[in-house]
């Protein structure tokens, strides 16, 4: 899909373990963690390092002046056994043959493969590289049987990319001592590391379980260690074994409560089980006071889970607080301001972001669309510019591109990006996966909305139609919108064939089936329409758009009681506030249809006291008013809020003309009345308004001509949607003008 995502998790993957697991510190210092690979051994060993110069020289001095010691012990060997004379030490025997371990010499060779380690860090030359291993292999010469110098060799091995050469050392220490906990503990590593290099696969499955074996000997030898408790529980989450991955995170839990790696690995885990309660359960129960940025980073993501948006923003403000340098934080509370309705205060925390992190193009990206919601079109424009210039490529920054030029009225560019968008998403042999169909039923649904507007109704059906070879969740919403192209056209016959097309091939569709009902019910026929939609009902809360969509056809035919009994029920089912807002809207105008204003502006207010942006509920007010000559100046407010956030908006052009032409400002009423005719001009109520217009400013012949166009469209529209009253009156206004116009060319005659 495209949809931009700021999860703190995300899914569990074989690339993804070892950003797990990357800050735990390594357990012992006999055997040191390695650094990320990169292809040249020698970077892979200085890359991390920073050393003190003039502490490194006293260090390599000390050893040197340690060397020279177990020479000196030597020399003196030498000197107490003339006979060997060749070798650094005196060579005894054991009873059994064996060359006895000389400690000395190991401790010579060894020390000399530590400054060539530490010359190697310092100056990045491959030759010390090789030194230091020949002096390790010296060394073991000496003491053949000393795990440490193994083990040391292992691990310089593993440093400098010779995987296979330290994995063949560390199994060689084991067999000689299953036991060795060093040795468990670099083959885990090693096989970690190279988890993080591969691909998902078979072989990588393989590597996962050699992986998950050592960790199992390291608890078993280490029983109390927190970090390799969480690490073999990663391993597990890993491998889909949830339950012991479980049972290992509680252990870290259980060994060290106040731990909040633990306490957060185990929350996490309880999220992706969808289990939000034991995950909250979790965090909530660790001391406030000692919790830290990332504990109530894990603790918002857990709240936005589980849809409490407020505690999400709480917890994220509080992580925020903490660690200002977060940014992943400051992109939860932003998100989570969005979730909560709070755009305004989200669009604060995405510019310290941007700020922070100009090369962030998804922050970029949320800015626009905030910018486009409060109709500030131009800075959402600026917005995706510099997005473009971080993803030139993006799939999802050109169709917000297409968005804000629909928005800005360039149908014609909008529609060029869309189709470069299709073009690049095609494949010839027609093949898509289910991410795929659903980002080309995105760009196909935008195709055919903005045809829509620019009113080309053909291609709109057209391309909506592309949208059926997408699946059944595409195909159905390319039935809604072909439906609603046809009524926009008044091809009222066409738009029920199309939805009783519909409901007959998707007859599991509750939508569709409502759709095709409230169709017949249009055309004439509501009794059975309203009684298949009743036989929908029951007795759950999913019975809400039941009753909205009842209470919707009863206002149609006019039966206001059971209009309202409908709506009242739905709106006892809204849970979410944008349900209750758009029940609440829907009430508002079966009181406006009934003249019931009162009780209209009531409804229409509680919408924007909880959605201030809610451009329907604004322009609805303000024409409501303005239509009825009340209270002019709150109304023009109302409509150019609601104008402001959608500009293009036909119907929201007519009710700003119209609030002008009320005020008497006759050129601002004519200015925004021609343009909403030119973007819904088969709408009678706009042709009336022009009549009205033009008689009123002495065009008498334009009104008329206005006034006829407004009849000549009602009568292609469906009786439900005909206001009888303000039919007659219009066609009054144009029988009088119609009289005096044949008086005046009558006099001029």
């Amino acid at each position: 899909m495209i949809y931009g995502v700021y999860d703190l998790v995300g899914d569990c993957n074989i690339c993804s373990i070892v950003s797990h697991f990357s800050h735990l510190a390594p357990k012992a210092a006999k055997i040191r963690r390695f650094p990320p690979r990169v292809t040249h051994p020698i970077v892979v060993m200085a890359g991390p390092i920073r050393m003190n110069p003039t502490r490194t020289c006293t260090f390599l001095l000390a050893l040197l002046l340690t060397c020279s010691i177990g020479s000196l012990a030597q020399d003196n060997e030498k000197s107490a056994s003339p006979t060997n004379q060749s070798t650094p030490a005196a060579t005894s025997v054991t009873p059994s043959g064996q060359k006895a371990p000389d400690k000395a010499a190991a401790y010579y060779h060894f020390a000399m493969a530590h400054i060539f380690e530490e010359m190697v860090s310092m100056y990045g030359r491959a030759d010390y590289a090789n030194k230091a291993i020949d002096e390790y292999r010296l060394a073991i010469e000496n003491d053949p049987t000393s795990d440490y110098l193994n083990a040391g060799l292992a691990e310089l091995y593993a440093r400098t990319g010779r995987i296979k050469d330290a994995v063949l050392e560390a199994q060689d220490i084991l067999k000689r001592d299953g036991n060795n906990l060093e040795a468990h503990r670099l083959l885990g590593r090693i096989y970690l590391r190279s988890l993080g290099d591969m691909q998902a696969g078979t072989q990588s499955q393989e590597i996962l379980k050699l992986a998950i074996e050592q960790y199992e000997q390291i608890i078993r030898l280490d029983p109390k260690s927190v970090e390799d408790h969480l690490l073999l529980g990663r391993l597990y989450r890993l491998n889909n074994d949830l339950v012991k991955a479980e049972n290992e995170f509680k252990t870290a839990v259980q060994i060290q409560p106040d731990s909040e790696e633990a306490v957060t690995a185990l929350s996490i885990l309880y999220n992706e089980e969808g289990d939000t309660s034991r995950a909250l359960a979790v965090l909530n129960a660790f001391p406030e006071g000692a919790r830290s940025a990332k504990l109530y980073s894990a603790l918002g993501y857990t709240y936005e889970q589980n849809k409490a948006y407020k505690k999400a923003i709480e917890a994220y403000q509080k992580s925020v607080d903490l660690d200002h340098d977060n940014l992943d934080s400051v992109r939860g509370l932003a998100q989570n301001l969005m979730n909560d309705n709070q755009p305004d205060a989200a669009l604060v925390q995405y510019k310290v972001i941007a700020e922070a992190d100009p090369s962030d193009a998804q922050t970029y990206m949320r800015m626009a669309e905030i910018y486009r919601r409060n109709g500030k079109l131009d800075e959402a424009h600026e917005c995706l510019k510099k997005a473009t210039a971080v993803v030139p490529e993006s799939l999802e920054l050109k169709y917000n591109m297409a968005v804000i030029e629909e928005a800005q009225g360039k149908y014609d560019d909008s529609i060029a990006l869309l189709k470069q968008l299709l073009e690049k998403t095609d494949h010839t042999n027609g093949e898509y996966d289910t991410s795929e169909k659903n980002n080309r039923a995105i760009f196909i649904e935008r195709l055919g909305t903005v045809y829509r507007e620019a009113n080309k109704p053909q291609l709109a059906v057209d391309t909506f139609r592309r949208m059926f070879d997408l699946g059944d969740d595409n195909a159905i919403r390319g039935y809604q919108q072909i439906i609603e192209t046809y009524r926009d056209q008044k091809q009222w016959q066409l738009a029920t064939t199309t939805a009783e097309e519909a409901a007959k091939k998707y007859p599991s569709d509750r939508q569709l089936q409502m759709v095709a009902a409230s169709q017949r019910a249009d055309l004439g026929n509501p009794g059975p329409a309203i009684e298949q939609v009743k036989s929908m009902l029951k007795g759950t809360p999913d019975d809400r758009e039941i009753y909205i969509a009842l209470a919707q056809m009863y206002s149609r035919t006019r039966e206001w009681p059971q209009a309202e009994a409908n709506i009242n029920k739905a709106l006892e089912l809204s849970t979410k506030q944008e349900d209750k807002d758009y029940a609440t809207f829907v009430a508002g105008s079966i009181y406006e249809r009934q003249k019931k204003y009162e009780l209209a502006e009531e409804s229409f207010h509680k919408v924007i006291a909880n959605d201030p942006k809610n451009a329907q509920a604004l322009n609805y007010l303000g024409y409501m008013m303005a239509d009825r000559g009340t209270r002019l100046e709150d109304a023009l407010g109302y409509i150019r809020r609601a104008v402001a956030l959608d500009p293009q908006n036909g119907a929201y052009l007519d009710s700003l003309g119209w609030v002008y032409y009320r005020m008497g400002n006759y050129e601002l009423a004519e200015e925004n009345l021609r343009r909403a005719s030119e973007k819904i001009g088969s709408d009678p109520t706009v042709q009336a308004h022009l009549g009205d217009l033009y008689q009123k400013t002495g065009h008498l012949k334009l009104a008329t001509t206005h006034w006829q166009r407004a009849i000549e469209e009602w009568n292609k529209t469906v009786p439900a949607e005909v206001d009888t009253d303000e039919v007659a009156k219009v066609q009054k206004d144009l029988e009088s003008a119609k009289v005096k116009l044949a008086k005046q060319t009558g006099t001029k005659e």
